[in-house]
């Protein structure tokens, strides 16, 4: 009997394992709105998945909400949906428009509460809420 070995042959399909965790951003069953948009450049742009972000009215572009700005960001519009790395350039990332949010893992400016956060995304279409969880027995 002969044995073939097969070495580093690359017509040989490969089998590759991945586990993917829920970090449980979303919350709901609303249906989910998302768009792409461009994140404005700034030195401390390095913005984590689940950051409230404002729009610059100047420039269209997206940045992180502060409610005492005055540049049109102060008004939350959106949810960052992935991980964007804004601090040497303009970057496109994902954002939920509309969608309900799990309050206990978005990422916001200190100048908000997560009160007055709330009811400023309300209009949007962006809810913050708890994340459901079983009742327990």
């Amino acid at each position: 009997m002969t044995v073939n070995q097969v070495g580093e042959n690359a017509w040989v399909p490969g089998v590759q394992h991945d586990t993917f965790v829920p970090d449980q951003l979303l919350s709901g069953p609303l249906q989910v709105v998302s768009d792409t948009v461009t994140i404005l450049t700034a030195t401390t742009a390095t913005y984590k998945r689940g950051t409230v972000l404002g729009v610059v009215t100047a420039s269209g572009k997206y940045t992180l909400s502060v409610a005492t700005a005055t540049d049109g960001s102060q008004i939350p519009k959106a949810i960052l949906a992935d991980d964007a790395d804004a601090s040497v350039a303009d970057v496109l990332a994902g954002v939920y428009l509309m969608a309900e949010i799990n309050q206990n893992r978005i990422t916001f400016d200190p100048s908000w509460t997560l009160a007055t956060l709330k009811t400023a995304l309300r209009p949007f279409g962006i809810f913050l809420r708890d994340s459901v969880q079983a009742p327990a027995s």
